[in-house]
C-alpha cells in the first residue's frame, strides 16, 4: 500500500488527485490490476466524477450542502455532523481498473478527494492488486 498526503484549504472542496494516483500506478506494468483508492477519515470522502468542467465540482458541493446543511439540529458535540453525513453519502473508496500501468478511467473522469471538514491535511491510501 502507498499513501499520498493532500492539504485542503477550504471547509468543503473537491480536489482532483488523479495525477498523484496515476503516478503511483505507473510503476505497475502488469497485464491487469485493480487500484483501490481509500480515505481513512470520517469527514472526507473519495469519488470519481467529471474532470473537464470545474463547475461540476461546485455544483456537487452546492447540492450536497442543500441536502445536508452545515447547521441543523445535530447533537454531535464536535459540530461536524454534516461532514460525517456527506462523507457517508459520498463514500470512502473507489476502485479503478489498471492496464499497462495506466488508470482505466473514462475520458472525462477524475478521482477526487472530497473535503467536508477542512481545512486539514488528509491522507489517501492507494492499494494496487
Amino acid at each position: 500500500m502507498q499513501k499520498i498526503k493532500v492539504a485542503t484549504t477550504l471547509n468543503t472542496e473537491m480536489i482532483d488527485i488523479t495525477a498523484q494516483v496515476q503516478e503511483l500506478v505507473a510503476g505497475y506494468k502488469t497485464g491487469g490490476s485493480i487500484c483501490t483508492v481509500f480515505i481513512p477519515h470520517t469527514t472526507a470522502a473519495v469519488t470519481i466524477n467529471e474532470n473537464a468542467d470545474p463547475a461540476v465540482r461546485r455544483d456537487m458541493l452546492v447540492e450536497l450542502n442543500k441536502i445536508v446543511p452545515q447547521r441543523d439540529y445535530f447533537t454531535h458535540l464536535e459540530g461536524n455532523s454534516a461532514a460525517h453525513i456527506k462523507a457517508s453519502l459520498t463514500g470512502s473508496s473507489v476502485t479503478v481498473p489498471v492496464a499497462n500501468g495506466k488508470l482505466m478511467l473514462g475520458t472525462w473522469q477524475g478521482i477526487y478527494l472530497c473535503e467536508f471538514d477542512g481545512p486539514r491535511e488528509r491522507e489517501v491510501w492507494i492499494q494496487i492488486t
